[in-house]
């Protein structure tokens, strides 16, 4: 069962976000850039908006997995979309390939699949955009999406965007001391991507702590 206990308030705050992100992003790239279309706006983008204003702590929603997860992914789907002839093979290789980097970049971030899939199948005004589609409208519109981030978050005490800017939670009496090198041990045995900084992970450790010891 998924584990949703946040307030109201905080699902009003990230629907408002993702308003904010979508409306500024349409806006820029319409006006500044005359841009219309799959070529002004990709879809993945909305996904993007979920994540940075609905989950802004979770690893796939940090600058560099939202920058470079779009990015690679792009140019890995355009590459696809020019050199492989068959259209469904294109694309599954372009979501495929996309995955792969991101495991090894480190920047897994699940709209860079559609993104890679829009270089593929988003027709002739994508297709004439070339390998420029990357720079834009898919690089600036990331860029864009994190900033709007990092200032809306900002706005708010308890949202800290990006997770870098955490300050590690400070271990009280009786509090077990965790190191890094538990942590990844402990994460590694899980052998699959966990959506959690490493910070709100000791914290959830240290609050889960205080609660055993005080039990009778």
């Amino acid at each position: 069962m998924e584990l949703d206990p946040v307030s109201w308030k905080e699902k009003i705050v990230s629907g408002a976000g993702g308003v904010l992100a979508i409306f500024l992003v349409t806006l820029i790239s319409q006006e500044a850039l005359h841009l219309t279309g799959a070529a002004m706006l990709i879809a993945s983008m909305g996904a993007s908006a979920v994540l940075l204003f609905a989950v802004p702590h979770g690893q796939l929603s940090q600058p560099w997995p939202v920058v470079a997860g779009h990015v690679f992914s792009a140019f890995i789907g355009v590459f696809c979309a020019q050199h492989i002839g068959n259209l469904p093979l294109a694309a599954a290789c372009a979501v495929g390939l996309s995955i792969g980097v991101m495991h090894l970049c480190k920047c897994i971030h699940p709209p860079g699949g559609a993104t890679a899939l829009t270089a593929v199948i988003g027709g002739a005004g994508v297709h004439s955009l070339g390998y420029s589609f990357v720079w834009c409208p898919v690089l600036l519109n990331a860029l864009i999406m994190v900033a709007i981030a990092v200032a809306f978050n900002s706005l708010f005490k308890w949202r800290r965007y990006p997770a870098f800017w955490n300050r590690p939670p400070k271990a009280e009496p009786g509090d077990q001391e965790i190191t890094h090198e538990e942590v990844v041990a402990a994460l590694e045995s899980f052998d699959s991507f966990v959506d959690i900084t490493e910070e709100d992970l000791i914290r959830l450790h240290h609050l889960l702590s205080r609660r055993v010891t005080s039990k009778p």
